[in-house]
């Protein structure tokens, strides 16, 4: 087939590139947004899994993400925005057939196979964005970008607790529908958009440098908080407090709203006041968000904590345009794939080890979470206040100040 490729990154009609990273951030949330909600419900009510058995399906989800690295070498073979489409299909075929294996071992596998879509997904999708966006309007643009991805998720959620709690349809169908339409939406994308050029010819093989290490110390931080958030957080709500699918689904419903009033507001705080002093705002929420889950006294406090919990991860926007700003920008593309790579090594030990934890004391969880958001709050203060190449860090930044 001839592809013909786009050079216009400029374009904001209904076909440019931003319209298109919109659309596979609603193409994507049809699917994951609907296995976030019903698989901890499902892992519980049809495969009586306890914190043991999450804590294992959640480090299998999070080894493909380990190994995100690998994505740089399939771009021998396929453009990055190809790729990109063909990890939605992954995740949405995955996601469609969730619920015909009820099982130990094909629930195993079946996560296994959908995050390796989401993962390869996500970092080409971080790839693109940092490519396509320019640096100074980006943050504002990642804003808007995740509110319409928070605007599926409402649709989603709505779509979720209408079909479980009016129509009583059973896990199985809505993982059909669900992942389903994701398939389509990649079919529509596919024949819609026309094919980018990435911007700055890529480095097709892994990159490590010196000079990024805060970079990389952050995210592999924000790995560590995620899976607090993700499994624990999100667990505590079906096991301790009783949660059912529904209500999930209204909990999730409430966060994609939030993020769609702030999520573009943060983008725009990140433009006026900057990444340093974002990330710490951030970062001292999360110290106190995890310390209060671990002595929570009813479900009203939780859901409260969930809620402005969530609220948070758009911040780590931030995390991206600060690299961005610092980056050679023939690095970008090996760079995301080595990052999310780094951002996995915490997410595939700390499930298991923290669900052990977890039998013991729930508590200790939550509060080794506040542990890592205040080492991640000391990482954030050696971000300069205005970060560019050459100038990656704080102590860089005030020496330049002081020769001017």
């Amino acid at each position: 087939m001839n592809i013909k490729v786009s050079n216009n990154l400029s374009n904001t009609g209904w076909r440019g590139p931003v319209i298109l990273l919109m659309a596979m951030a609603v193409t994507l949330e049809i699917s994951f947004a609907s296995w976030t909600i019903l698989t901890n419900n499902f892992a519980v009510e049809i495969l009586s899994f306890t914190g043991k058995e999450i804590g294992i399906q959640q480090s299998i989800r999070e080894i493909p993400g380990f190994f995100a690295f690998a994505a740089i070498f399939l771009l021998f073979f396929m453009r990055e925005q190809v790729l990109a489409f063909v990890s939605l299909i992954v995740l949405g075929g995955a996601a469609a057939v969730t619920g015909l294996f009820p099982s130990l071992n094909g629930f195993l596998i079946i996560t296994f196979i959908s995050s390796i879509g989401y993962h390869y997904f996500e970092t080409m999708n971080q790839s693109l964005s940092l490519q396509w966006l320019p640096k100074k309007t980006a943050p504002a643009t990642m804003g808007k970008i995740l509110a319409v991805g928070s605007f599926a998720q409402l649709v989603t959620f709505a779509f979720v607790f209408a079909m479980w709690k009016l129509f009583e349809f059973g896990y199985t169908t809505i993982f059909i529908i669900t992942g389903g339409a994701t398939l389509m939406g990649v079919v529509f994308m596919f024949f819609y958009f026309p094919m980018f050029r990435e911007g700055t010819t890529q480095r097709k093989k892994l990159v490590l440098r010196k000079r990024y290490w805060l970079y990389y110390a952050l995210t592999f931080m924000g790995g560590a908080r995620r899976q607090i958030f993700l499994v624990f957080a999100a667990f505590m709500m079906v096991e301790r407090f009783g949660f059912k699918v529904h209500e999930i689904a209204v909990l999730f419903f409430i966060n994609g709203i939030i993020n769609m009033y702030f999520a573009p507001k943060i983008g725009s705080w990140i433009m006026r006041y900057g990444e340093r002093r974002t990330l710490t705002v951030e970062y001292i929420g999360l110290i106190l968000i995890f310390t209060a889950y671990a002595f929570v006294p009813n479900v009203w406090v939780a859901i409260g904590l969930y809620i402005v919990d969530h609220a948070f991860f758009a911040m780590a926007i931030a995390m991206k345009t600060y690299f961005q700003k610092i980056a050679d920008p023939a690095d970008i593309s090996p760079t995301a794939g080595v990052a999310f790579t780094i951002n996995h090594i915490a997410a595939v030990f700390i499930p298991v080890l923290f669900g052990l934890l977890w039998l013991w004391s729930p508590a200790a969880v939550f509060l080794a979470g506040a542990a890592m958001a205040a080492i991640s709050l000391g990482l954030a203060q050696f971000i300069p206040y205005s970060p560019e190449e050459g100038i990656e860090f704080r102590w860089l930044e005030t020496a330049r100040n002081r020769e001017g």
